[in-house]
C-alpha cells in the first residue's frame, strides 16, 4: 500500500515537475522569460537545437516516464512473472545511475545563467518537484527490487 503511494506521488510530481515553471531568466530589466522543462524542450527543437532536444526529452522526460510505467507494472505483476520481470528491474537499476544527469543539466544551466552579470534566475516550484520526484522514483526501485529479490527468493526455494 505504501509503494503504491509513493508511485502515485511520484507521478504526479514528475508530471507536475515536467509542466510547471522551473524557472524565470530576466535579462536587463524588460526581458523575461519563465519556462517548465517541456517548454524548455520545445524551445531546443523550434531552435532547431536536435541533439540537445534528443538528449533532453530522453533523460528528462521518456526514460522517467518509462520508468514509472515499468514500476507500476512490476508491482501489480503476479509471482509467476516475477523471474520475467527480473530483467526489467536490471535494467531500471542500471538506468537510475543515469536519473538525475537531467537535474544535474538543469544545475548547470542555472550556475552558468546565474554567473552572467546582466542575467538572473529565479527558481520555480517545477524544479523542485522534478528532483523531488526523481528521489521518489529511486526511492521505489529499491523497495520494489529489494522486494522482488525476496520473492524470486521464495519461488527458487518452493
Amino acid at each position: 500500500m505504501v509503494i503504491m503511494f509513493l508511485l502515485l506521488l511520484s507521478t504526479v510530481m514528475l508530471l507536475v515537475g515536467i509542466f510547471a515553471p522551473m524557472m524565470t531568466l530576466s535579462k536587463f530589466v524588460w526581458i523575461e522569460n519563465r519556462f517548465s522543462l517541456f517548454a524548455g524542450t520545445l524551445q531546443l527543437f523550434t531552435d532547431r537545437q536536435y541533439f540537445l532536444f534528443i538528449i533532453l526529452l530522453s533523460f528528462s522526460i521518456l526514460l522517467p516516464v518509462a520508468k514509472l510505467i515499468l514500476l507500476f507494472r512490476f508491482w501489480y505483476a503476479d509471482s509467476s512473472s516475477c523471474a520475467q520481470l527480473q530483467h526489467f528491474m536490471k535494467w531500471i537499476s542500471h538506468y537510475g545511475k543515469w536519473s538525475m544527469l537531467d537535474v544535474f543539466v538543469v544545475a548547470l544551466l542555472l550556475v552558468i545563467v546565474k554567473l552572467g552579470a546582466l542575467a538572473t534566475v529565479q527558481v520555480h516550484y517545477g524544479i523542485y518537484m522534478y528532483a523531488g520526484a526523481g528521489l521518489l522514483i529511486m526511492a521505489c526501485t529499491a523497495i520494489i527490487n529489494s522486494v522482488a529479490k525476496k520473492d524470486l527468493e521464495k519461488s527458487m526455494e518452493s
